[in-house]
């Protein structure tokens, strides 16, 4: 099958690529090309707010996991199965979708051909799990992934005041090898990736914390060493991470990690 006005479309460019997984990115939305919505479309290219898609190419081997009602059209011979390995399994991943806020069943994508996702204005990132040796997403971020990795609930630390830490108890935990596909409303541009050595200790304030490695364990803690103290530094409860890999912050765009309306 041969699909025209895509890769050759002088409007989309290929941002991101890795494993089955193509970021494409619209350098200016036409469909607002009218006279009553120019200085809409002018200020929205200005602020480089695009629109974006995941493009997956399948190659009869590598399985594609998606987030349900994500897809938008194939083209090939894809067909969708039941990601469930039986009566267990149904049941673990639906204790999973229940804590992390993520759906319990994911689609499955097998087969030869290409998948693209529907259209948003958040930002797509590609990440490859294995270099990471395991990798946290927050909540609501989770996009697609290969079927190759195992998806998990990593849990805080310490449940005490984890509500209260605002990051969340539970998340999504990837392992294995494959790329996986996360969704933020935060630009690259403002997310900052703090690599932590043996003995470093990494506190933020609030569900800053958009993905960290899997090595590294999170807890909910006093920001003093006492509620007094606490109270008057103004910070109170402090996400801290500790031991060894990389934590992304999105320091600059602030909160609210829970993933927006499709525009």
């Amino acid at each position: 099958m041969k699909i025209e006005n895509l890769y050759e479309n002088p409007n989309i460019e290929i941002v991101a690529k890795k494993g089955i997984f193509r970021v494409v990115e619209y350098k200016s939305d036409l469909t607002l090309m009218r006279p009553e919505t120019a200085m809409n479309a002018y200020f929205m290219k200005e602020q480089e707010v695009r629109k974006r898609q995941l493009l997956v190419e399948l190659d009869g081997k590598t399985g594609l996991i998606l987030s349900p009602g994500a897809m938008q059209w194939i083209a090939g011979d894809i067909k969708s199965v039941t990601n469930v390995k039986g009566v267990g399994d149904f049941f673990a991943k639906s204790i999973r979708g229940k804590v992390t806020g993520e759906a319990a069943i994911n689609p499955l994508y097998k087969g030869l051909g290409t998948l693209m996702t529907e259209p948003t204005h958040r930002f797509i990132f590609l990440e490859e799990v294995s270099s990471h040796g395991g990798l946290v997403v927050a909540d609501g971020m989770f996009l697609a992934c290969e079927d190759t990795l195992t998806m998990e609930v990593a849990t805080v630390k310490t449940l005490s005041g984890a509500v209260m830490g605002g990051q969340g108890i539970f998340n999504l935990r990837l392992k294995g090898a494959g790329v996986v596909a996360v969704e933020s409303k935060i630009p690259k541009g403002e997310i900052l990736k703090a690599t932590l050595a043996a003995g470093d200790t990494l506190q933020i304030d609030g569900p800053l914390a958009l993905m960290w490695d899997d090595a590294l364990t999170m807890s909910v803690e006093k920001s003093g060493k006492s509620l007094i103290g606490s109270a008057m530094s103004g910070e109170g409860l402090v996400n801290v991470f500790r031991g060894t890999g990389s934590v992304w912050m999105a320091v600059a765009g602030g909160g609210g990690l829970a993933r927006p309306p499709v525009i």
